[in-house]
């Protein structure tokens, strides 16, 4: 099982109430829990995914409700591009989504990583409006891009999808 925790305006988009939500993370799991935000660009419905432990992170953009209120399946499928397009075998991308056969949502509770949300929101929104909208070609290549942004993590400067190479290279 993992774990997503989502911003109040999330939550609220999901319909999702205090009884649906769990507030303990899994026992293990090598990539360990999410946060998601919902975030408006060009007055269209994003919902922004960060790694807590790597920061590796991705855009869904132009999302319609019925869509969110299944983030589960949303989460795996392009988490699941994501893996496919840096290049990660597919063995280990089938080792990485085997912890995502359950998700479970629940309340946002890391200043730290929201903070790094709010940030990777005006990146995102930024680079995809200078791309021509929510509905560019060009997302892909941005998710790319900011992947490979320095980052702070614990006082320390960090490249999330290197932080996600390294975590699983020592995991195999």
């Amino acid at each position: 099982m993992q774990l997503i925790r989502c911003t109040a305006k999330l939550l609220k988009e999901m319909g999702l109430k205090r009884s649906d939500l769990i507030g303990d993370a899994p026992r293990f799991s090598y990539l360990g829990q999410w946060h998601a935000n919902l975030i408006y660009i060009n007055r269209k419905k994003c919902v922004l995914f960060v790694n807590d432990r790597t920061l590796i992170n991705f855009i869904v953009p132009d999302v319609p409700r019925t869509e969110i209120r299944e983030l589960g399946t949303m989460f795996k499928g392009i988490f699941r591009c994501v893996l496919l397009s840096e290049g990660f075998k597919d063995e280990t991308v089938e080792q990485i989504m085997s912890e995502y056969s359950e998700i479970r949502f629940g309340k946002s509770n890391n200043r730290s990583v929201l903070g790094t949300l709010n940030d990777l929101a005006f990146n995102y929104e930024h680079s995809i409006l200078e791309n021509g909208g929510p509905q560019s070609p060009a997302v892909p290549s941005i998710i790319k891009r900011l992947n490979r942004m320095p980052m702070h993590a614990s006082k320390t400067c960090i490249f999330p999808i290197d932080e996600l190479h390294k975590l699983y290279e020592s995991a195999t």
